[in-house]
C-alpha cells in the first residue's frame, strides 16, 4: 500500500432537494465551469417547474453545499441539465454519491433513461458518466460556448435507470 499525504478518503455527503437559500452558491459555482452561466433567477425559474428536479450536495449539518444537479423529467424520459461539484471538493466521490441520489430520486419519480450533454473534452465528467453506464448516442458540433469565445462540441449521453 502506499502512503499519498493528500489522498482523501470519499467523503459522506448528505444529498436533498435544493431549497432558495442555496441558489446564489449554486449559482457561483455555475458561473465557474459555464461560458452562459445561470443567475439565482434562473435556478428559482427552474425549480419552480414542477418537472424539474434539482438536487444538492451537502455536509452533513447543512452549512456547506458542495455541489447541484438539476434534472428535467418527462417520464419516462429525463436530461440531465446540469450538474458541478466544488473543484475544491473535487476527487472525493461527491459528484458520485450525488448522482447515485439524484438517479435514484428520478428513478422513483418513473424516470427509466436519462439523457445528457457533455463538453466532448471534458475528460472527467465522462469517466463518471461511464461508471453509471452512460454510453454516447450522438454529438452536437458548436453546442458549447466556451470562455474564450470558441465553441465545443456536446456529446448526447444515455443511460438506462435500474
Amino acid at each position: 500500500m502506499r502512503f499519498w499525504p493528500f489522498a482523501s478518503k470519499p467523503r459522506e455527503v448528505a444529498v436533498r432537494p435544493l431549497e432558495p437559500r442555496w441558489f446564489a452558491d449554486c449559482a457561483q459555482l455555475h458561473a465557474r465551469f459555464f461560458a452562459r452561466s445561470w443567475a439565482v433567477a434562473d435556478f428559482e425559474e427552474l425549480t419552480r417547474d414542477r418537472q424539474v428536479m434539482a438536487d444538492g450536495a451537502f455536509d452533513g449539518p447543512g452549512k456547506t453545499c458542495f455541489g447541484f444537479a438539476v434534472s428535467r423529467l418527462v417520464a419516462p424520459e429525463a436530461e440531465l441539465l446540469s450538474i458541478a461539484v466544488d473543484p475544491r471538493h473535487q476527487g472525493r466521490g461527491i459528484g458520485r454519491q450525488l448522482l447515485k441520489a439524484h438517479f435514484a430520486r428520478l428513478a422513483a419519480h418513473g424516470a427509466r433513461e436519462v439523457f445528457l450533454e457533455v463538453e466532448q473534452g471534458n475528460s472527467g465528467a465522462i469517466h463518471l458518466y461511464e461508471q453509471f453506464g452512460f454510453a454516447k448516442v450522438g454529438e452536437r458540433a458548436g453546442y458549447y460556448p466556451k470562455k474564450d469565445g470558441s465553441r465545443a462540441t456536446a456529446l448526447v449521453l444515455r443511460a438506462q435507470l435500474s
